[in-house]
């Protein structure tokens, strides 16, 4: 049986993982959007096979992007589910959000679900990453995207939110090459964030006030060692490695790299 949540995913050459996707959310969302930002792989056809209302737009980000949706697509239900092509719910959430879905206060707006992000197949359990509270689950026209180029997150304006007890899970099929190339583009966006002194919140913000560089080494350190993220094996390594060094010593080069052309000018 499925019941009145209409999901919307926004892709671009997903064939690795949208089959995944809506295969698992087809017999519990009774509407499914896809906003595809024009895919020249095997996207749309697989989508087709399933029946979703499936809706091109050119993307300039990903804020902008979800929110565009949330104004023209013609959603017909009280819940919205936002989830990327990558990502799936575990059965336990799924009957979680079935057992309680008809019984919300009318005053919980929103609910934040567990992501548990995968790597290379591997479970990263450690270095912070787990547990990661995002906002997914909302009543139409009670949240929108922060409209941020970087780490937004979908925002409530009113009312309060609850908690789902169990995962939905982060697990992109595409291979290291893609990873590195869409965290060289991340790092751009990220630096020009930073630039403009839009740093986010909470760590994030602490973070930037530390000198750069040095912040880079301090954060993984702390991240593998003091947040056990070595207990994640090789595949770990990898990660937190390439995600909590790599990454954030590409974002702080770009910075520099902006502030000298800047002095020179």
């Amino acid at each position: 049986m499925k019941f009145p949540i209409s999901a919307i995913i926004l892709t671009y050459n997903e064939e690795l993982n949208i089959d995944n996707c809506l295969k698992n959310i087809n017999d519990l969302c009774d509407e499914i959007f896809i906003v595809d930002s024009y895919s020249t792989d095997g996207t749309k056809q697989i989508a087709n096979r399933y029946g979703v209302k499936f809706i091109q737009h050119s993307f300039k980000n990903q804020a902008d992007q979800f929110n565009w949706a949330l104004d023209n697509l013609p959603i017909k239900n009280e819940w919205i589910l936002r989830l990327d092509a990558d990502e799936y719910l575990t059965e336990e959430l799924k009957n979680e959000i079935i057992k309680k879905i008809k019984n919300i206060p009318n005053d919980v707006v929103g609910f934040y679900l567990n992501r548990r992000v995968y790597f290379m197949g591997k479970w990263i359990k450690h270095g912070g990453y787990y547990p990661t509270w995002i906002l997914r689950l909302f009543r139409r026209g009670k949240a929108r995207s922060e409209q941020r180029e970087m780490d937004e997150h979908i925002v409530l304006f009113e009312g309060r939110a609850g908690k789902f007890e169990n995962d939905f899970i982060d697990d992109n099929k595409k291979d290291l090459t893609w990873w590195i190339e869409k965290h060289n583009n991340y790092a751009l966006r990220e630096a020009r964030e930073a630039l403009l002194g839009n740093y986010g919140r909470g760590m994030k913000k602490k973070y930037y006030k530390l000198p750069l560089f040095c912040r880079v080494v301090a954060y993984f350190i702390y991240r593998y060692f003091f947040r056990f993220g070595f207990l994640d094996g090789k595949e770990g390594l990898i990660f937190h490695f390439l995600q909590g060094f790599w990454y954030r010593f590409l974002v702080d080069a770009k910075i520099y790299e902006k502030l000298r052309i800047n002095k020179k000018a």
